[in-house]
């Protein structure tokens, strides 16, 4: 396979991932309704801080894969932004933290344990994966709480001025937001992890992806707009 069919497929993969990712989303809350969106953020989180450490070449640029999962979490609260209020997206936010402080105890607890011979080889793949989840899980909820509690602020402010422009407020909030949230993970997440000119590169490639990402989930957010969660499938 040529370095163009493998920069192609890496493409191709993100592109169904993304749409994967807000169809799961919408998935969640017409099957749930607003409980579907406060357990998506938890699991958007976990997800995105596993695969923070995998990077891969998409448009020529280092990126991270974790910027498809954490950009989904703002999908997340501008929907509850927009048909619950800002309390509800709040709630959301810290129920996301909450739950992945619990992650990052419990883990980092059970790398203490001494494996049985058996299982060396599995704990030792473990440990190289989760060696440096505790840097990236703290760094990311400080970041996350900071962006995203300005991503709701925005919001707001822009609902306020903007009340038949939904795309505005979607986009203009999520790109400030995400700006701020990618300078504060990427220079304390990978400083002395990767040469400056490497974090450069997921800096600049992850903040187009999520420029990328925030346009295209304006259709969803839509798409939820018109949904009446209260005649859940589930």
């Amino acid at each position: 396979m040529t370095m163009t069919e493998i920069l192609l497929k890496n493409e191709v993969l993100w592109a169904i991932k993304l749409l994967i990712s807000f169809i799961t989303v919408l998935g969640a809350y017409k099957c749930f309704g607003k409980v579907g969106l406060f357990v998506w953020i938890p699991i958007s989180m976990f997800i995105a801080n596993v695969e923070v450490m995998i990077l891969v070449k998409l448009f020529g640029l280092h990126a991270s894969l974790g910027n498809i999962p954490y950009a989904s979490a703002f999908l997340v609260t501008d929907i509850l932004s927009e048909k619950y209020g800002e309390e509800d997206a709040k709630k959301a936010i810290w129920i996301g933290f909450f739950t992945n402080i619990v992650v990052a105890l419990m883990i980092n607890f059970a790398l203490m344990f001494t494996p049985e011979v058996d299982g060396v080889e599995t704990f030792g793949n473990l440990k190289s994966i989760f060696g440096l989840f505790p840097r990236f899980m703290i760094v990311g909820l400080i970041s996350y709480a900071i962006s995203q509690n300005i991503d709701i602020y925005l919001y707001k402010k822009l609902k306020d001025k903007f009340p038949n422009h939904l795309w505005i407020r979607n986009n203009g909030s999520t790109m400030v937001s995400q700006l701020i949230d990618n300078i504060l993970f990427t220079t304390f997440a990978f400083i002395g992890v990767f040469p400056v000119s490497v974090m450069f590169e997921i800096f600049l490639s992850t903040y187009i992806l999520k420029w990328i990402v925030a346009a295209l989930d304006t259709p969803f957010l839509y798409l939820a707009t018109k949904m009446d969660s209260k005649k859940s499938l589930c």
